[in-house]
């Protein structure tokens, strides 16, 4: 089967190029003919928060990448759109996540489907963003109704489409699958050592890009809880702040918790992931807002326990109990699960071996399954 990927991917840095990376690599082992189309330009600058779009690490050699796509610049969406339904793929998959996509996907998938042949299929990480902004509506439902199906990662996802009016295509939820890409499990003292960290301290991990919706306030704000203050932990941050960092130093110098910080606030090179996933205790993902969550899969792959707020689809994805600890978005809630789970050394062990068993089917195979499902396609 000949299969095209259009989103992200290398030169561009993110969890969104390794998703689509990775992906790409479970069509072929799959048996499929597949390569990626990737943009020129994904975000003009005064659109993006971070420090740079792209990725100073080697391209992966193993994949074929076209990179075309400018998100401003409607003559190149003709032309990507043009000459793939002259090549006539047999499927074509979008990575659909934020609405300033959806004239550029949209205008490509409409004119690929002209050629009566190709499936036009989306993985949609979500539909209605994090963020709001005007046009959010009219941007997002252009995109939709050019495909011919759809996979969530969530279950809310789902119920925003059924909710948009997009229920009548062929929509399937599967879960995110595992990031296996970052390399083995490390021993800790091994990451500690990499990282220079003092092997003394307990290590908290909040990981990725920081942003309002994902909670980096309200978990200083759990830290400074005079029972966390008392014991041998730290937070290390790890992450590119994609947005003002004044809000986060007020909390900090109000509640005098530089010392209880490690602060890696530029991009994680790929190479590094390892290091501080390995190094931590457990992974917080305090949000107070979500879909899924790229970060519960590497933690999973690198078994890791997680503490996340129920909202969203994390809870999804976390079993209570099982891998670590659901909780309501609020610093005292989070507070109450870190003592517990430092007051009884036994659960780390237990929500490891959680992890080991849970993280089984999160399976890229079966993520290309349904991609084919929902465009009705057999494998």
């Amino acid at each position: 089967m000949k299969v095209v990927i259009v989103g992200p991917a290398y030169p561009l840095r993110g969890g969104l190029a390794t998703y689509n990376e990775r992906l790409a690599r479970a069509f072929r082992a799959a048996g499929d003919d597949v390569r990626l189309v990737t943009f020129s330009l994904q975000y003009p600058s005064f659109l993006f928060p971070g420090q740079t779009q792209f990725s100073t690490e080697p391209g992966p050699a193993d994949l074929s990448i076209e990179v075309s796509i400018n998100s401003v610049n409607p003559l190149t969406w003709l032309a990507v759109g043009r000459r793939l339904r002259r090549e006539r793929p047999d499927l074509l998959v979008f990575r659909f996540w934020l609405p300033f996509m959806g004239p550029a996907l949209g205008t490509i998938a409409r004119l690929v489907r002209g050629n009566g042949h190709t499936r036009v299929v989306a993985i949609t990480d979500n539909v209605v963003p994090h963020e709001k902004r005007p046009g959010d509506g009219p941007l997002t439902r252009y995109f939709l109704s050019a495909c011919d199906g759809f996979v969530t990662m969530s279950r809310s996802v789902l119920a925003d489409l059924q909710r948009l009016g997009f229920g009548r295509q062929p929509a399937l939820y599967r879960p995110h699958p595992l990031y296996d890409n970052f390399g083995p499990v490390k021993p800790r003292a091994t990451a500690l050592a990499a990282l220079g960290l003092p092997p003394h301290f307990h290590y908290l991990l909040f990981f990725g890009f920081i942003r309002a919706y994902k909670g980096l306030d309200i978990m200083l704000e759990a830290l400074a809880d005079a029972r966390l203050a008392a014991l041998p932990i730290k937070l290390i941050v790890a992450g590119e702040f994609y947005e003002d960092a004044a809000p986060y130093e007020v909390i900090i110098q109000k509640y005098q918790l530089e010392g209880k910080l490690v602060r890696a606030t530029d991009f994680i090179p790929n190479e590094r992931v390892a290091d501080y996933f390995c190094a931590a205790d457990i992974v917080m993902q305090p949000y107070k807002n979500a879909t899924q969550s790229g970060v519960s899969q590497v933690a999973y792959h690198f078994e890791r326990p997680m503490l996340v707020t129920d909202v969203g689809g994390l809870a999804e994805l976390i079993p209570d109990g099982v891998v670590g600890y659901v909780v309501p978005p609020t610093p005292l809630a989070i507070a109450d699960a870190l003592v517990d789970f430092y007051a009884h050394p036994a659960k780390q062990a237990l929500f490891e071996a959680g992890t080991r068993q849970v993280k089984q089917q999160f399976s890229w195979e079966v993520m290309v399954a349904a991609l084919k499902e929902v465009a009705g396609l057999k494998n």
